[in-house]
């Protein structure tokens, strides 16, 4: 098992909570950065890419990505599903249980999540080009929180 740095992926979402990695594309026109960003912490983290395709988790460019990568949904499916290939690992906790570096996803209709944010300090999250914002400034009606485990 692939041990997750934590502190590195939080390094990570510090600097670039507020601009853009040219290293990967820009999805915020596109249906929002949210899963990209946390991917790319993950990535930050020591998290090795799954290049499976279609349902591994990677991004090599805009046209040759994973859903996973960069979808709320699919991301998740990809994190908890049963692993028998490489790529990160995570769990669904409480959010009480919730450490730096895991992820929570949210969901404002109470039936889709739409929103994927990583976890930089125990008091509150990040989320879209903020650092630190609390989890309570934003309406939410669901959520969830993965507890990220490390990776194969």
């Amino acid at each position: 098992m692939i041990t997750y740095n934590r502190l590195a992926a939080i390094e990570y979402a510090q600097k670039w909570a507020f601009r853009r990695n040219p290293k990967y594309s820009d999805f915020t026109k596109l249906g929002g950065n949210c899963t990209n960003f946390v991917s790319q912490c993950l990535i930050a983290g020591g998290m090795p890419m799954n290049f499976s395709y279609p349902l591994g988790w990677f991004y090599i460019s805009l046209n040759k990505r994973a859903a996973a990568f960069t979808g709320v949904e699919y991301l998740y499916n990809f994190l908890t599903r049963p692993k028998i290939s490489a790529g990160p690992i995570a769990a669904t906790i409480d959010i009480q249980s919730g450490q730096i570096g895991d992820i929570v996803q949210l969901s404002f209709d109470g039936y889709s999540f739409s929103h994927t944010a990583i976890i930089v300090q125990t008091s509150g999250n990040n989320t879209h080009d903020v650092f630190g914002a609390p989890l309570s400034s934003y309406y939410y009606k669901q959520l969830r929180v993965l507890h990220v485990l490390g990776a194969l």
